[in-house]
């Protein structure tokens, strides 16, 4: 089969590619950092003219044209499976909102709504001699979407890090090709150095991972500053299996930290459902075998990452409440983030021989609106804010402070825990306000 004219058959402006979307349509826009550009600026133009077209998609690392067009909420809504701060900004506009998963199901969603999927575009990396094309670091959950869209559209760049694993479409399957502008990739830009409260926080998270042990650091500045701290420490012969792929685990690697030895799955691999970073990282995962991304329904499920012996998940959050409620989705009803797959690395890294996980946050934050220190540990989380993890999966939680055990412990037990990692500033407050609910019951202080 001559691929090469096949592909000649299908290539088209990116005009042209715009044009098939339609009033009404569900349109799938790229994940993370395969976010269309070339087909984007030519469906902005467009847009206009069309109403109630449903785009989906999720990290936006720019703002697509179409974000840019006057009176957005008037013509499309954005759906979006995980937010950044691109995606915040959009929601006070009145056209962006959030689509609550956990990330593992997302293949299954798409497979299994009632909804259509009428186009699906993404960037990919130029097809190869076999007529495949790579769509780098976002396997995530592509194989589901090209298989539910009606019209598959890839746009070439020429940019993009060939990544091993299931990061691939064939051109048997794409309707149309548009060879784009070949931008940069998307980048999270170099991450801040480690605050002093980075470093607390790692002081007590480190000497809990043994060596051996399979990592998984989330989306956030505190678990890829931990990351760094790892590379810094006397550990070795670690293995890699997260849902994201961030720069802390180049430096892992470069550090001679990662050999994925005692992995019972994939040993020797890094695994990855979608990675993001700096022109650094995706260097390092170009044409890299030592590192696969696979789809996320199988590298989140916790049914896979409890077969890993010594697994550490290391997330953060915004907000913990005395009960040992966790969000790290939301502030109230303000959008911050998403579940993602915290809560099955949470529920996996329990399930897994001799696996521990990690909440970790800064005791306090600034408030915006008095300019004042709040405390993170709260007696209870604030009206509207989202629960990703329930008391009933909170493992360790880790401040500047300290770090506490909850699992198996009693309401009153939590109260004082939490409260003996709390900022000093606001222990006395949420002592009194824990005896209010009747869950305090120590009277002293240690």
């Amino acid at each position: 089969m001559d691929f090469k004219k096949m592909y000649q058959a299908k290539l088209v402006t990116a005009e042209q590619a715009a044009s098939v979307v339609k009033s009404g349509d569900w349109v799938d826009y790229g994940w993370c950092t395969g976010t269309t550009v070339k087909v984007d600026e030519a469906l902005a133009k467009r847009l206009p003219e069309l109403t109630d077209v449903k785009f989906r998609g999720a990290i936006l690392f720019h703002v697509p044209e179409i974000f840019k067009i006057e009176d957005p909420a008037a013509h499309f809504t954005w759906n979006s499976w995980h937010m950044s701060g691109i995606e915040r900004k959009a929601i006070a506009k009145g056209f962006c909102y959030y689509a609550p998963v956990r990330y593992s199901e997302i293949a299954r969603y798409y497979s299994e709504s009632k909804d259509p999927l009428n186009v699906a575009v993404f960037q990919a990396a130029p097809m190869d001699e076999h007529g495949w094309f790579n769509v780098g670091t976002n396997a995530s959950h592509i194989e589901s979407v090209v298989e539910k869209a009606d019209k598959v559209i890839v746009e070439v760049n020429e940019n993009f890090p060939v990544c091993f694993g299931s990061s691939l479409v064939h051109i048997r399957d794409v309707d149309m090709v548009v060879e784009g502008d070949n931008p940069p990739v998307d980048s999270m830009g170099e991450a801040a150095p480690p605050t002093d409260i980075d470093i607390a926080v790692a002081s007590y998270v480190v000497p809990e991972i043994p060596n051996g042990a399979c990592l998984q650091l989330g989306i956030g500045g505190m678990p890829n500053a931990i990351g760094k701290e790892i590379a810094k420490s006397d550990l070795k012969d670690l293995g890699v299996h997260t849902e994201m792929y961030v720069d802390a685990f180049v430096e892992l690697t470069e550090a001679g930290k990662i050999s994925g030895k005692y992995k019972p799955l994939q040993r020797g691999k890094q695994v990855y459902a979608f990675g993001a970073g700096t022109k650094k990282l995706y260097d390092f995962l170009n044409n890299n075998p030592e590192c696969l991304n696979l789809p996320v329904g199988y590298v989140n499920d916790y049914r896979t990452i409890a077969q890993l012996d010594n697994f550490i998940s290391i997330n953060n959050a915004v907000d913990i409440d005395l009960f040992g409620q966790i969000s790290a989705e939301t502030s109230g009803i303000r959008h911050i983030s998403g579940a993602g797959g915290q809560l099955d690395f949470v529920l996996g890294a329990y399930a897994a021989k001799g696996g521990k996980s990690f909440m970790c946050l800064s005791s306090t934050f600034t408030d915006k609106a008095t300019g004042r220190p709040a405390s993170r540990i709260r007696p209870t989380l604030s009206p509207g804010t989202i629960v990703t993890d329930t008391r009933a999966n909170t493992m360790n939680i880790v401040t500047e402070y300290g770090m506490v055990n909850l699992k198996g412990l009693t309401v009153w037990q939590r109260a004082e825990s939490l409260i003996g990692i709390a900022n000093p500033i606001f222990r006395d407050e949420l002592i009194a306000e824990a005896e209010k609910m009747n869950i305090w019951r120590r009277s002293n202080r240690r």
